[in-house]
């Protein structure tokens, strides 16, 4: 019988936000797969978890999903964990999930830890609707997908290390303009976890000043519907349902 691999989320900050279920399913299974071993080894030791470990990261991914396939068709049940957050999430986790679906291996994925969700509640801007972009690419093809997303009306959502901000930021004013409203979050759930708020041109200015550190996770405004657009929309509104009494409802 096939065993079943899990993803369990692990915290982006504070080591107390492993939830009981993740912790209880780290100690049960036969082997734990992390991106770093050095780095789950803290948050294994602070939850008394001796589980084996075995390194599992986009470097080596490739080469040893085929091996890990094997061994849960054996009928292990291995755990993913990635350094912080959910795997699959810019993180490793999509390859083994797939190879493990072609094989019919079950797969539970734990709720859990995301960078992102607080990053984006914590902006102020609206998340009923967005579009989570992870780290745009570094070179070929950046240009033409932040083209794309000139147009995206949806909050985006992205990933960017303390190195890069400023000058991704720089981009995002080209981009984008420079008065529209971002955030950026860092080391979120850490104890120096802070949300600086403000136009993109008005970040690119404060972290010219600041040096950023941490994890950062960048949330911007879409892009506004002009005023012309609304108008003409409420006008074609009306006039398909002038008969209704109650046309002059807000849209």
């Amino acid at each position: 019988m096939a065993g079943k691999l899990y993803m369990v989320p692990t915290p982006v900050g504070n080591l107390e936000d492993m939830t009981p279920r993740a912790v209880k399913v780290l100690k049960e299974v036969s082997l734990i797969l992390a991106e770093d071993t050095r780095t789950s080894a803290v948050l294994m030791k602070y939850y008394d978890i001796s589980t084996p470990m075995r390194s599992h990261h986009k470097f080596n991914e490739h080469e040893t999903v085929n091996a890990i396939v094997q061994q849960l068709k054996a009928g292990e049940t291995i755990a993913l964990v990635t350094d912080a957050g959910t795997p699959g999430i810019s993180d490793p986790g999509f390859l083994l999930s797939r190879a493990c679906r072609e094989n019919g291996i079950a797969i539970e994925t734990l709720p859990g830890a995301t960078a992102f969700v607080p990053a984006i509640v914590n902006s102020g801007l609206p998340c009923e609707r967005f579009t989570f972009e992870g780290f745009l690419p570094a070179k070929k093809g950046r240009a033409t997908r932040l083209e794309e997303l000139s147009r995206e009306r949806r909050t985006m959502i992205f990933y960017e290390s303390p190195m890069r901000l400023v000058k991704t930021l720089e981009q995002f004013v080209a981009t984008f303009g420079a008065d529209r409203p971002a955030s950026v979050c860092r080391e979120i759930s850490k104890i120096h976890d802070t949300t600086c708020h403000g136009s993109l041109q008005e970040l690119v200015e404060h972290f010219k000043h600041e040096t950023p550190r941490g994890e950062i996770v960048v949330v911007v405004a879409g892009k506004p519907i002009d005023q012309q657009v609304k108008i003409d929309k409420y006008a074609k509104f009306k006039n398909k349902y002038s008969q209704n009494k109650d046309c002059d409802e807000e849209i």
